[in-house]
C-alpha cells in the first residue's frame, strides 16, 4: 500500500503503510485518488463531488451532531440509533415507549416531525485563504479575528441569499488556522421520524460493548426529509409538506465484502487534533480527558440507579446518559493510549526534528519557539483544569436543572417584556418536568458539588461554599433541596420579575450569580495566553507542511465534510485475529447472557428468535453463508462520523459507520494504522431487522438493494 502522509510514528525511524485522512472532497489530492484507485475504488475522480450524481449529494449533516445518507428517491435518510435518540426519547412516554418498544411507520401520515432537527447538504467548498490574507485576518487577535469572519460570514450570507435564499454560508479555519474554506449549505428542518428498532438492539450491548470489538449493535434509525410541495425546497414542518425527491440517493449493496475489500467512509468528523504539539496533549490528558471522566463517573452512577429504578426516569435520562458515557469512556482509553504508546513523547521526538530543520532553513525563525510553547501551556494549566471541572459539574454538559436555570437568568437574553419598563420586565420558564426528574436532579446537584469542591483549589471554588459550610453545616444535599424549594427559578410558567428588590436575594439567583463570578479567576489566566498558544501551535502545524510539502496532507477535523478510505479487515487484538465481521450466532450467545442478568446484552425474545434462524435469505453473505451483523475497516474516522455511510469500491452502501475500537481512542490526536479501527453496522443486517422485525415492506421497496 502506497504511503500517504508522514506520521508520527516515521519520525521514530519507522515505515507506516497506512491509509489515514480526513480528506476534503472539492481538493482531494490526486496523490490520494491514485491509491485509491489501486485499492480498487472504481469511479472516476469527479464523481466524489464534481455534478448532480456525485456522491457528496447524497450525504447529510444530521442535526449538527452526526452523518446520514439518502438511500431512496422519496427521501429516506439512514443514521445511526443513537443519533436519532433524542429523536426517538422526544416521542416517547410511558403510555407509548418508542425507546423501549420501537416505532416503525405505516404511511407518510404516520411520521412524526421532530423540532429543531434537521439535514445539511453540503452545496460547495472552496479556499478563500487569500481574500483573509489580504485583509490581514492573521494579524488579528483571536477576539478580533473571530469578530472579522464572522462579520464577513454575515456580509457573504447576505449576498449568496439574494441568489438563492434556501443557502447557508461557513467560514471555518483549516489547517490549525493557516487556512481558510468557505463553505456553502442547503438546510431542510422538516425531518420526521420513519423507523426505529428498539433500544434493546439499537444499543445492544450498551456501556459493556461501547468502543469494544466484537460488536453486534443494529445501531440505525431511519428519518425522511419533507420539502415545500410547490418549489420542492426546504420549509418549515407543515402537514402539506411532501417527501423529497432529491438529486442523488445511494444505491445500497447486498453483495457485501471480503478481507482486503474498498471501504470508504463520507461524513462529518467533529474534532481532531494530530497537529497538537506534546505540550498541548499533556494538557488534553491531564487537565481536559481526567477531570471529564471523573465527573462523569459520579453523576452517572446517580442517574443509572434512578432510570433502573424508574420507568418514567428512564425515559427523561436515557439520552442525557448516552451522551455522557460516550465520551466518560472515551477520555479513559484516550489517557490510556496516549500513555500506552508514548505519544507524548513520540510527539516531543517529532518537535525535535521540527526544530533541527526549522534550524538548517530559518523557516519562522523568530516565530515558531518551543521553549515559549511550553512555557505558555505550562502556566495556563491549573485555569485549564478548573474549567474543565467547572464545565463539566456546571457548564451546558451539566444535568441538573436548577443549575442550567440559574446560569440562563445570568446572560439575560432570556428577559421579557418592554426594556422602557425595566420593573415589569420578567423571566418565565416554561413547564419542561418531561425532560428532568425532581429526586434525580437534586442528588445530581448534591454529589457534583462534593466533587468539585474535593477536586479544584479554592481560588476556583465559588464563594456559595461559604454558606453551605455556615447555614448547612456542611451538608450538600441540605443545601441543594433549600435551593429546589426556595427558589423561584425552579417555578415554571410564573413570571419572575427581575428588577423587584428581591429578585437578587432569591437563593437561585445568588447561586447563578456566584457560579458567574469565579469564571474571572481562570478567565484572565485563560485569556493570557489564549492568543500566544494559538499562535504557536499555527507556526508549528505551517512548519510542518511545508517540511513535508512534497507529500498530501489533510486538515483536522472540524465537522465539515470529509473522506476517508481503506480495507475491510481484522486486526490484533489480545495478540490475537480479531476477525473482521460479527454473525447472527454471536449475539444469541449474549442474548442467553442477558437472560441469565447481563443488563446491556438483555433483548426482546423474538429478536433472539429472529437471530437464531439458519436461514436469512438474500442477506446471507455469499462468502461466508451467515448473515453479518457488524464488521471492521481501517477508515479513518472520529466523533461526528457517526452515521456516516460506508461504501465499496462502486460507490455503493454497505453499512454505517458507528464507532471506533479501544484501540483507536487515541486516534483524535494520533491515528494508529495497526490498531484503530471503524466499526460499521452491516446494510444487510439493518435491512434484515427492517424487514423481519418491522415488516417494513414500503421501506424496502424504497431503498430497492441489490
Amino acid at each position: 500500500m502506497k504511503k500517504l502522509l508522514l506520521t508520527l510514528v516515521s519520525l521514530t525511524a519507522l515505515t507506516v503503510q497506512a491509509d489515514e485522512g480526513m480528506w476534503t472532497l472539492y481538493n482531494l489530492p490526486n496523490a490520494v485518488y491514485e491509491t485509491m484507485k489501486q485499492e480498487n475504488y472504481e469511479l472516476p475522480y469527479g464523481a466524489l463531488y464534481e455534478g448532480d450524481d456525485a456522491i457528496k449529494n447524497c450525504v447529510v449533516n444530521f442535526g449538527g451532531f452526526c452523518s446520514g445518507v439518502v438511500v431512496s428517491p422519496d427521501g429516506l435518510v439512514f443514521t445511526n440509533h443513537h443519533c436519532g435518540f433524542e429523536a426517538i426519547r422526544s416521542h416517547s412516554t410511558v403510555e407509548h415507549d418508542y425507546m423501549l418498544n420501537g416505532f416503525v411507520s405505516n404511511s407518510y401520515e404516520e411520521e412524526l416531525p421532530n423540532k429543531n432537527l434537521f439535514v445539511s447538504f453540503m452545496i460547495e467548498q472552496k479556499d478563500i485563504t487569500p481574500r483573509l490574507d489580504s485583509l490581514g485576518v492573521n494579524q488579528m487577535s483571536n477576539d478580533k479575528k473571530y469578530h472579522f469572519i464572522d462579520s464577513l460570514e454575515n456580509v457573504m450570507q447576505k449576498d449568496i441569499r439574494k441568489q438563492d435564499s434556501t443557502l447557508r454560508v461557513e467560514i471555518l479555519p483549516f489547517y490549525e488556522g493557516n487556512k481558510y474554506y468557505l463553505t456553502t449549505y442547503r438546510d431542510y428542518h422538516d425531518v420526521r421520524l420513519v423507523f426505529a428498532l428498539p433500544k434493546s438492539m439499537g444499543k445492544f450491548g450498551g456501556e459493556t460493548d461501547n468502543w469494544m470489538w466484537p460488536r453486534q449493535t443494529c445501531d440505525f434509525s431511519v428519518f425522511r426529509i419533507y420539502v415545500d410541495p410547490k418549489t420542492g425546497g426546504p420549509a418549515k414542518y407543515s402537514k402539506d409538506n411532501v417527501p423529497m425527491k432529491p438529486k442523488k440517493w445511494a444505491p445500497v449493496s447486498l453483495q457485501g465484502y471480503v478481507p482486503g475489500s474498498f471501504s470508504m467512509t463520507i461524513g462529518y468528523p467533529g474534532s481532531t487534533s494530530r497537529y497538537l504539539s506534546s505540550y498541548g496533549i499533556r494538557e488534553r490528558r491531564d487537565a481536559r480527558n481526567t477531570p471529564m471522566y471523573q465527573t462523569r463517573e459520579v453523576k452517572q452512577a446517580i442517574m443509572l440507579r434512578h432510570m433502573r429504578a424508574s420507568e418514567a426516569v428512564r425515559i427523561k435520562y436515557d439520552s442525557k446518559y448516552a451522551q455522557s458515557s460516550n465520551y466518560w469512556k472515551n477520555s479513559i482509553g484516550m489517557n490510556k493510549c496516549i500513555d500506552s504508546i508514548g505519544l507524548i513523547r513520540q510527539k516531543a521526538a517529532f518537535e525535535q526534528k521540527i526544530r533541527q530543520w526549522q534550524d538548517s532553513t530559518g523557516y519562522l525563525k523568530g516565530k515558531l519557539d518551543f521553549d515559549l510553547l511550553d512555557r505558555l501551556y505550562q502556566k495556563r494549566f491549573a485555569a485549564m483544569r478548573a474549567l474543565t471541572f467547572y464545565n463539566e459539574t456546571f457548564g451546558r454538559r451539566n444535568t441538573d436543572e436548577l443549575t442550567r436555570r440559574a446560569l440562563r437568568v445570568q446572560n439575560g437574553v432570556i428577559v421579557n417584556g418592554d426594556p422602557k419598563k425595566p420593573k415589569k420586565q420578567y423571566i418565565e420558564f416554561k413547564d419542561n418536568s418531561d425532560t428532568w426528574d425532581y429526586d434525580t436532579d437534586r442528588e445530581i446537584l448534591a454529589a457534583l458539588l462534593k466533587h468539585y469542591r474535593e477536586k479544584v483549589e479554592i481560588k476556583y471554588q465559588p464563594d456559595f461554599y461559604n454558606v453551605i459550610d455556615h447555614d448547612f453545616k456542611g451538608d450538600y444535599q441540605k443545601f441543594v433541596d433549600y435551593l429546589y424549594k426556595k427558589s423561584k427559578l425552579m417555578q415554571s410558567d410564573k413570571k419572575i420579575y427581575v428588577n423587584k428588590k428581591n429578585y437578587h436575594k432569591d437563593p437561585g439567583v445568588m447561586y447563578g450569580e456566584s457560579l458567574i463570578s469565579v469564571q474571572a479567576e481562570w478567565t484572565a489566566e485563560l485569556n493570557a495566553t489564549y492568543d500566544s498558544i494559538t499562535e504557536q501551535e499555527r507556526y508549528l502545524c505551517a512548519a510542518k507542511l511545508r517540511m513535508e510539502e512534497d507529500l498530501p496532507n489533510y486538515s483536522d477535523a472540524n465537522f465539515t465534510m470529509r473522506l476517508s478510505y481503506g480495507q475491510v479487515g481484522e486486526y490484533l487484538l489480545g495478540g490475537k485475529p480479531s476477525g473482521y465481521y460479527t454473525e447472527a450466532s454471536s449475539i444469541v450467545r449474549k442474548m442467553e447472557q442477558g437472560e441469565r442478568g447481563v443488563i446491556d446484552y438483555e433483548a426482546e425474545p423474538i429478536m433472539k428468535e429472529l437471530l437464531s434462524k439458519q436461514d436469512f435469505g438474500k442477506y446471507t453473505d455469499k462468502t461466508t453463508g451467515k448473515l453479518h451483523l457488524c464488521f471492521l475497516s481501517n477508515n479513518d474516522i472520529t466523533g461526528g462520523n457517526s452515521g456516516s455511510p460506508m461504501f465499496n469500491g462502486k460507490g455503493e452502501l454497505i453499512g454505517l459507520a458507528f464507532d471506533g475500537n479501544w484501540d483507536s481512542l487515541s486516534s483524535d490526536i494520533f491515528f494508529d494504522s495497526q490498531l484503530a479501527r471503524c466499526i460499521g453496522v452491516d446494510i444487510r443486517y439493518v435491512l434484515y431487522m427492517m424487514e423481519s422485525w418491522g415488516k417494513a415492506d414500503r421501506l424496502l421497496k424504497e431503498i430497492s438493494a441489490k
